[in-house]
C-alpha cells in the first residue's frame, strides 16, 4: 500500500485548485449520506490520496460537494443505474463502474450489460496499482 501511495504522490498532476484531503469525521458525515459504511480500504484510500489527480481516469473524492467525483453524487447516479446498494462506487469509468464490496474486494460493473462483469481485484490498492495506474 505504502508503494502505491508513494508512487501515486509522484505522479499527481497539478491543477488549478488542488483537492483536499478529508478527515475521519468528514468520512462519518459521507457514510450517514449515503447510508453505508465506507469498506476499510476506501476509507484509507480517501484519506491519504484521494487529493491526487492522475490521468484519464477520476475516482471518487469527499471534500467537493461540487465535483463531478463527489461520492454520494456518483453513487446515487450509479445506483439509480442499477448498481447494487451493497456496493460502493469508487469510480465511473464512461459508464462503467468500479465498486468495492464490504470485504474490500473492488468489482466491475458493466454499465451497458447492466451486470458485474467477471473482473475483480482484491482490494483498491490491487485495483489502483492494476488499473488506474495503468490508464
Amino acid at each position: 500500500m505504502e508503494e502505491v501511495i508513494e508512487q501515486l504522490r509522484e505522479l499527481n498532476e497539478p491543477v488549478p485548485v488542488p483537492l483536499e484531503l478529508p478527515d475521519e469525521e468528514l468520512l462519518v458525515e459521507i457514510e450517514e449520506q449515503i447510508l453505508i459504511n465506507l469498506p476499510f480500504e476506501l476509507r484509507e484510500f480517501l484519506l491519504k490520496v484521494s487529493d491526487v489527480v492522475y490521468g484519464r481516469l477520476e475516482p471518487v473524492t469527499v471534500t467537493d460537494p461540487q465535483s463531478h467525483t463527489y461520492l454520494p453524487e456518483v453513487a446515487s447516479v450509479a445506483w439509480s443505474l442499477g448498481v447494487s446498494r451493497e456496493l460502493v462506487p469508487i469510480c465511473e469509468d464512461q459508464g462503467n463502474y468500479y465498486c468495492v464490496e464490504q470485504d474490500g474486494t473492488v468489482l466491475l460493473w458493466d454499465g451497458e450489460e447492466e451486470d458485474l462483469t467477471d473482473d475483480s481485484w482484491d482490494s483498491v490498492w490491487h485495483w489502483v496499482r492494476e488499473v488506474w495506474l495503468e490508464e
